[in-house]
């Protein structure tokens, strides 16, 4: 069987999700990666001090040049064009690349998307994954062109998504599974012609960008939607309710009881031991088994209400501040 031809790639990509890609590549051998772009260093963490990305990090320790255009432009494509790339590989870069920049590399650009597409295009399909309450995800390798996430698809791979799954532990799933469908699905580019799947444009979602106001828990909801939305924004931007005028945001929990009503309104503490504190919803209770009060790091429900019992005693509200 004939060797696969070596590919000059250039790699465009921003979080620790993409890194983890740009890791398996480099690991892997097989292809040069030759250029990074990614989004310009930003303040990052309580004292806001200027950070790399997760991507600009590991590029720089292998000795790879690194771009950093605030926006990508028509322009850039000559920037590019002196890489004499075969292929740029996108994963969660964050800027749009005009139509110029697509077309510069040989074999065009692809895009390791976190979602079964068509499902969920846009800027947060893993977490809305969870937080629909969908059964199964899985990574997409897509022939990037002029659309949000249209793109024809030349490889993809999918799996369940467990009732325990948060966003943190569903992306470490995704790396696991998506790194090695894209080594495979460069090497089918390499060895060439690639075929690849149009999307049925009629079953897609938009996957819009997670907004803080989001995580503010409406107890009036089912509790099952609550523990898929806790889940879904876990380790951000983390769902949060008030105790009086204290902020208490919400790490860990499942609803039980879930197809249930109760007499209590919704947001009142039900029940408050070592299982956990029970929240009367508008369908069942939601069990809190970790939560965070002001000041204070995530702590197990049964250690916090062994100091603070009587914030959660049964009958009490939770919800606005007041």
């Amino acid at each position: 069987m004939a060797a696969t031809k070596s590919l000059r790639l250039g790699f465009a990509g921003t979080p620790n999700f993409a890194a983890a890609h740009l890791e398996a590549i480099l690991k892997d051998g097989t292809h040069q990666v030759v250029a990074v772009w990614t989004q310009p260093d930003r303040p990052s963490g309580r004292g806001k001090k200027t950070q790399a990305s997760a991507v600009k990090q590991l590029a720089e320790q292998q000795g790879i040049p690194v771009l950093q255009p605030h926006k990508l432009l028509p322009a850039d494509r000559d920037d590019m064009a002196c890489f004499e790339l075969d292929v740029l590989v996108v994963v969660a870069y964050g800027l749009i690349l005009p139509e110029s920049v697509l077309q510069t590399p040989a074999f065009g650009c692809i895009n390791v998307h976190a979602s079964l597409l068509p499902r969920w295009r846009g800027a947060a399909p893993i977490q809305r994954a969870i937080e629909a309450g969908d059964k199964e995800t899985g990574v997409c390798i897509m022939q990037m062109d002029a659309g949000l996430d249209t793109g024809d698809v030349i490889s993809r791979c999918s799996f369940a998504i467990n009732t325990t799954d948060t966003a943190a532990a569903l992306e470490t799933r995704l790396i696991q599974h998506g790194a090695p469908v894209l080594l495979e699905t460069l090497n089918k580019i390499a060895s060439g012609p690639v075929e690849a799947e149009k999307q049925d444009d009629s079953q897609s979602c938009y996957a819009k960008k997670i907004h803080k106001a989001e995580a503010e828990i409406n107890w009036n909801e089912p509790a099952i939607t609550l523990d898929q939305k806790i889940r879904a924004f876990n380790p951000m931007p983390v769902a949060y309710t008030h105790i009086g005028v204290d902020r208490v945001r919400i790490w860990q929990a499942h609803s039980i009881n879930s197809n249930s009503t109760t007499a209590m309104a919704p947001g009142t503490i039900a029940a408050a031991n070592n299982e956990g504190i029970d929240i009367a919803c508008s369908d069942g209770l939601l069990r809190i088994k970790a939560l965070q009060l002001p000041g204070k790091k995530p702590t197990e429900a049964a250690e916090i209400l062994r100091g603070h019992a009587d914030k959660f005693a049964i009958g009490q509200i939770l919800g606005a501040a007041p």
